[in-house]
């Protein structure tokens, strides 16, 4: 397995973050939340949040289908 840059690093802490906070204020319905939120940034133009919000959208439904782990390469 690859070393994580820290940049790589503290992208997936915020990641993981912000998966804890949406799954703790939404519960089931936190992947609808993260979807919204991927929404108004993409009608915006702010590619890099963009970008975030799938990854954590990414997570999110993982989590749902029981496979954290298939995140690695996304956060990698």
């Amino acid at each position: 397995m690859d070393e994580l840059t820290d940049d790589q690093k503290k992208l997936r802490e915020m990641v993981l973050q912000a998966v804890a906070t949406l799954t703790q204020q939404y519960g089931e319905d936190a992947e609808v939340v993260a979807t919204l939120r991927a929404a108004e940034f993409a009608a915006q133009g702010d590619v890099e949040a963009l970008q975030a919000w799938d990854l954590i959208i990414e997570y999110l439904v993982a989590l749902r289908e029981g496979k954290p782990e298939a995140t690695g390469d996304a956060l990698n």
